[in-house]
């Protein structure tokens, strides 16, 4: 059977999700990874109102759409993150409040425990998100970190991370760290440190999306390959570099769709991803999870690619 073909709702939250349903369906889309923010899944309201989360699985079964994953970027990146000014734009009032940095991150900690039990509620297995990370401004800058320093800052993920994956445990439902930098894990590397310091803990596993790994260098096959059983959950999203020598794969501080750019993400098929080799190594460890279309192609119009997307996703993801 092929693995149910969803999308990922975060470049969508300017549109109401009554609005945006109809059209996922349209688009040959049969679910969603729905994220939590905008309008789209409101976790105060899900815990408070006891026909909101019902109310929400019913407008998307009157679309033929399930709910696979719920998508907690925003929230989880403040868990772990030195809270910056920067952050005030990604959260909601009452999680940035007064702007203290240790309230913000308890806050934050506090609502990834409440999607966690909003998740148990819809019946929903896997949280994906992002961790923030206490160690990113010393992979690439200025002193780089010390080993007692790296082993220091895992320590903290894990003190952080941990009460939310008990969470986790106690309702059935698994938390999947996307594969991405400016996180605790954003290569092979990197990622089984993040999995020692856990423990190893069953709760924890990856959203793999294999276009943050291209432009590093890494092969996402090879990485489907180390974790054939922490695969909990994937992105469909492509990259494509253009590296012509005065540019570099730092991006000189250029906004996505700069044409200066040394690496910029593409459509599925339209970037440097092996998508093949992927699909192939996805079967390999039998992963039957969904496939989540992140559309960041800043080229292209939306519709027209979200659209063409389910068809390459479609044709590409053949039985073995």
């Amino acid at each position: 059977m092929p693995r149910p073909l969803i999308l990922f709702t975060g470049q969508w939250t300017d549109l109401p999700l009554e609005e945006l349903a109809p059209r996922i369906s349209e688009w040959g889309y049969q679910g969603v990874e729905l994220c939590c923010w905008g309008d789209h899944f409101e976790t105060q309201r899900a815990l408070g109102e006891d026909d909101y989360c019902q109310n929400k699985l019913d407008l998307l079964a009157r679309h033929d759409l399930q709910l696979l994953v719920l998508g907690a970027h925003r929230v989880g990146q403040a868990v772990c993150d030195p809270i910056e000014a920067r952050h005030r734009k990604i959260l909601p009032d009452y999680i940035w409040d007064d702007g203290d940095p240790q309230g913000i991150q308890e806050r934050a900690a506090a609502e990834m425990i409440a999607i966690v039990q909003s998740a148990q509620k819809l019946g929903v297995a896997v949280v994906g998100g992002f961790t923030g990370s206490p160690l990113w401004a010393g992979v690439t800058g200025y002193p780089p970190h010390n080993a007692d320093e790296v082993r220091d800052g895992l320590q903290l993920f894990a003190e952080r991370w941990n009460p939310i994956l008990d969470a986790c445990q106690e309702a059935g439902v698994r938390f999947a760290a996307e594969i991405h930098p400016g996180q605790v894990a954003f290569d092979l590397y990197s990622a089984e440190m993040a999995l020692e310091v856990l423990d190893g803990r069953e709760e924890f596993g990856f959203t793999l999306d294999p276009s943050h790994l291209h432009w590093q260098g890494v092969d996402p096959v090879e990485f489907v390959r180390r974790f054939p059983e922490r695969i909990y959950h994937v992105h469909i999203k492509d990259t494509a570099l253009s590296l012509r020598g005065k540019n570099g794969l730092l991006n000189s501080y250029l906004q996505q769709g700069d044409a200066r750019r040394g690496w910029e993400f593409r459509a599925p098929g339209h970037g440097g991803v092996d998508w093949e080799a992927f699909i192939r190594a996805l079967n390999e460890i039998d992963y039957q999870g969904p496939l989540a279309v992140e559309f960041k192609d800043t080229g292209m119009n939306r519709e027209h690619g979200v659209e063409e997307a389910a068809k390459f996703v479609h044709r590409l993801d053949f039985p073995t």
